[in-house]
């Protein structure tokens, strides 16, 4: 038997080579472990200390001599059914408290298109207003064929976007959207997409996109506005 599955279910190491040693030979000495195990005999009463204190053994007087044996193996889905009811008892402190922590503040950075396909997979989950600043033609060159089925997701939930360009060629017609132009001049692969308590600071280039996704409400806030003031200067 390996003994690597016990030392998943928490065993260390020289507890499970003493387990194991005990299952296959019965009652034993601590001498007897000893040999069995290559574990020298000191460490064996330390083991078997620890074994006992997790129910794992148990021992017998014979002959003024202690005698180890190993509880029953159904003694390992019993500690796991304890530990599972005491994880259970304290899961709603815990979930509360991380969500607290949570909801204050968080930062991921994302990298590549997957990386860039999960920014924007959270717009749609997210379900509010996208403000989106600088966006970048280059987008649609990056994640090409993937801005078609975002739309098409972003409709059927009825998310509405405000997008300032740089100056095309070509007027943009993108569903659910209002769309403003700024000069030329400012064209810039970054672009900031503001959603929800969330503020995307995307880099558009073609090899290995960038993104960092802050997740606090006031810095959120603060960008709406800036957004807003730009959006009052641009034009249709």
């Amino acid at each position: 038997m390996n003994t690597n599955k016990l030392e998943q279910a928490g065993l260390t190491k020289n507890e499970a080579l003493v387990y194991q040693a005990l299952l296959k030979s019965g009652p034993n000495l601590a001498g007897r472990i000893s040999r069995l195990t290559g574990l020298h005999r000191r460490t064996i009463y330390d083991i078997t200390d620890m074994l006992i204190k997790k129910g794992l053994i148990g021992y017998i007087i014979k002959n003024n001599q202690r005698l180890f044996k190993a509880s029953s193996p159904n003694k390992f889905l019993e500690i796991m059914k304890e530990k599972e009811n005491s994880i259970s008892e304290i899961m709603p402190e815990m979930l509360s408290l991380y969500s607290s922590v949570k909801e204050k503040e968080e930062t991921n950075f994302y990298k590549g298109k997957e990386g860039l396909k999960t920014v924007f997979e959270d717009q749609i989950e997210e379900g509010k207003e996208i403000l989106i600043l600088g966006a970048s033609p280059l987008a649609y060159e990056i994640l090409k064929f993937y801005f078609k089925w975002f739309d098409e997701r972003r409709k059927a939930k009825k998310i509405r976007t405000r997008i300032i360009f740089n100056k095309t060629e070509k007027k943009l017609h993108i569903p659910l959207s209002e769309i403003r132009y700024l000069p030329k001049k400012y064209s810039s692969p970054l672009s900031i997409n503001i959603y929800g308590s969330k503020t995307a600071i995307i880099f558009w280039r073609k090899e290995n996109p960038i993104a960092i996704v802050i997740k606090d409400r006031d810095m959120a806030e603060a960008y709406k506005k800036h957004f807003e003031l730009i959006w009052n200067y641009a034009k249709k």
